[in-house]
């Protein structure tokens, strides 16, 4: 699911509550990014640019995939982006740790955070993502 806000300029940060979930991915996409067809590659070249968690691994999709040391303690997903500098980063919010930066990305238009909680799973995944943004202070 692509979120209404989009930035175009600037940074922004937001967190995801992933806690409990057995698989799903959160970042950001292009505002123009294809969302009727199927889409066979979600990668930074076709305006994606998120973490996955699926079968505890997770990863960061690009080509190739970026696969991440596994972090069964991860509960909150930091997504940091500095649009200026083409900068994407994730964040383990409780442990205050660096999980995954790309860096030197192309940010032509406006993006906006995407997310998605995958399937259901016969209820082994029913807990649902909670995107909260953070009010920042300088």
């Amino acid at each position: 699911m692509l979120t209404r806000q989009s930035f175009s300029s600037g940074r922004f940060y937001f967190e995801v509550q992933v806690k409990d979930k057995t698989a799903w991915w959160l970042g950001v996409a292009r505002e123009s990014v294809n969302r009727k067809d199927v889409i066979t590659s979600y990668t930074p070249n076709n305006g994606y640019w998120f973490l996955y968690f699926l079968k505890d691994k997770l990863s960061f999709s690009d080509n190739p995939v970026v696969h991440l040391p596994y972090r069964p303690e991860l509960q909150k997903v930091g997504v940091f982006v500095d649009y200026d500098a083409g900068l994407v980063s994730f964040y383990d919010v409780e442990a205050r740790a660096h999980i995954y930066s790309a860096t030197g990305c192309t940010l032509s238009e406006p993006l906006s955070p995407i997310l998605s909680p995958c399937s259901h799973d016969g209820g082994r995944n029913s807990t649902p993502l909670i995107i909260s943004p953070v009010n920042q202070t300088d």
